[in-house]
């Protein structure tokens, strides 16, 4: 549970001040930070405001409300009331969506902030309190059992900042708000860089198409990312060559190189030779590039989770782009064939293909990862087509998160070479042992014609031993004939 909130002070200064020169009656957006269990405390990097919807109408707007005063001998005459903010709740989901995808470990929307006078507010809490749920839910945090956000309200009328708790309940009330302590601070030098380049991979079965389900290349693809999750949540960690056995601090300033050791497990291509119903494997390999900021006073145990969590929702995020492909002519391709010459040419999104369909082998290369200077040397990252380059980050920075990306492209940094990539192979096209219980194209598994070939080798053997005993047979006869007549 957050007991107190401490803001980056240089930053949200910057905003307040651009807000009240502004003279716009309302605004809603996301807040950017860390909520830390271990310090029962919540940081604020930064408040980014939500833009506007694609009718081009603000997220947000006051809405006043009149009513009639009607007296004895006096016309009645409308007054205004009180006022009340109405949010385009799903609209600020969807920017907080995209807006998770941008950040990178130890950094995460932690609620929303809202620019309106105290009455406005105390008329509103309702609606905020969905609105904050609808964020939660668009980006949600790594620790299942964090069940609250914050809500930062900045008061023009009178002039302050206050900052509440908002608990994610299915019913919501005023109650759901309970006010906390904000103050402002130097957040972000204080916090600590950690970097892990991270290599993977992870090798699945292709089933037949007599398989109780058909697989999409995104199910598969998500089902390799859970698993790879179970086996970095149990994962070793070295830091600085130093193995991390437990929670002390953390007192270095420099960058930490953190290096994960994932356990040993079986082969999951020899397992995937001996199911039934399986004509192929998918290799699911790359390497992926994670930065990870924790404040000193945490344990550094808490790094390592971070840059886990980083690693997994990277991976999730560049599936989800290839997802909100909704036609077959976007730049996530699909490779086919043994020399990669070829592409696929369907209707359908390459995220909705059925691999067992393809029959050839295929390859499809993921977004790689690119990150951007932000605030007091951190950055945050966006993820880039085959085909784009670092000159789209530009437009995506100052939409998203209202940030002018740096005119000297030498600042972004690109360190994935080996981006994360899937490739699947299938029987027939490549030398597998363990053969038996494989599906052949022509419907008989190798197991059938093994059982055929066998009974034919046992009615030739039958056959071999009757003439074997035969020619036995007449040897005694003549033996005995011949001794017969010697004597």
């Amino acid at each position: 549970m957050v007991k107190a909130v401490v803001g980056e002070e240089t930053q949200l200064k910057l905003i307040e001040d651009r807000l009240s020169q502004s003279a716009i009656p309302a605004q809603v957006g996301l807040v950017i930070g860390k909520l830390s269990s271990t310090l029962d405390r919540g940081f604020v990097f930064d408040l980014i405001p939500t833009p506007q919807n694609d009718s081009g109408e603000p997220a947000c707007s006051i809405i006043e409300t009149f009513k009639d005063d009607k007296k004895k001998g006096s016309k009645s005459k409308s007054q205004p009331a009180d006022s009340s903010m109405s949010i385009d709740k799903d609209w600020v989901a969807e920017h907080a969506r995209q807006v998770s995808r941008m950040l990178v470990g130890g950094m995460k929307v932690v609620g929303i902030y809202i620019w309106i006078s105290e009455s406005a507010f105390k008329n509103s809490t309702r609606g905020l309190c969905q609105t904050v749920k609808g964020v939660a839910d668009a980006a949600p945090l790594l620790e299942t059992d964090w069940e609250e956000r914050i809500l930062v309200h900045i008061s023009y009328s009178p002039r302050r900042w206050t900052c509440r708790n908002c608990t994610l309940a299915s019913n919501i009330t005023s109650t759901n708000l309970r006010p906390c302590d904000f103050k402002m601070g130097k957040v972000l030098s204080s916090f600590l860089m950690f970097k892990c380049i991270h290599n993977f991979n992870v090798r699945l079965p292709i089933f037949y198409e007599n398989a109780p389900k058909g697989q999409t290349l995104s199910d598969l693809l998500g089902y390799a990312i859970s698993l790879h999750a179970k086996d970095l949540k149990v994962a070793k960690a070295l830091i600085d060559g130093k193995l991390v056995v437990d929670d002390e601090p953390c007192t270095s300033d420099s960058l930490h190189e953190v290096e994960l050791l994932l356990p040993f497990t079986d082969d999951t291509y020899v397992g995937a030779c001996s199911q039934k119903d399986v004509l192929g494997v998918l290799s699911f390999t790359g390497s992926i590039c994670s930065f990870a900021y924790l404040n000193s006073r945490e344990p550094i145990s808490q790094a390592v989770t971070d840059i886990k969590g980083d690693i997994i929702t990277s991976l999730r995020s560049r599936l989800d782009i290839i997802c909100d492909e909704i036609d077959g002519d976007s730049d996530a391709s699909i490779v086919v064939g043994k020399e990669g010459s070829n592409e696929i040419s369907t209707d359908k999104p390459v995220s909705q293909l059925v691999l067992h369909l393809l029959r050839k082998g295929c390859s499809l290369s993921l977004p790689r990862r690119a990150f951007v200077p932000w605030l007091a040397g951190t950055y945050v990252c966006d993820y880039l087509q085959q085909s784009e380059t670092v000159e789209v980050l530009k437009d995506h920075c100052t939409e998203l998160l209202s940030i002018e990306a740096p005119t000297d492209v030498s600042t972004i940094l690109e360190p994935e070479n080996d981006v994360p990539s899937l490739v699947t192979k299938f029987f027939w096209d490549v030398a597998v042992p363990f053969q038996s219980a494989i599906h052949s194209p022509s419907g008989k598994s190798e197991a059938d014609r093994k059982g055929e070939s066998s009974n034919k080798s046992m009615k030739s053997a039958n056959v071999n031993v009757g003439v074997a005993g035969l020619i036995l047979l007449l040897s005694l006869l003549v033996g005995f004939v011949l001794f017969v007549f010697n004597k």
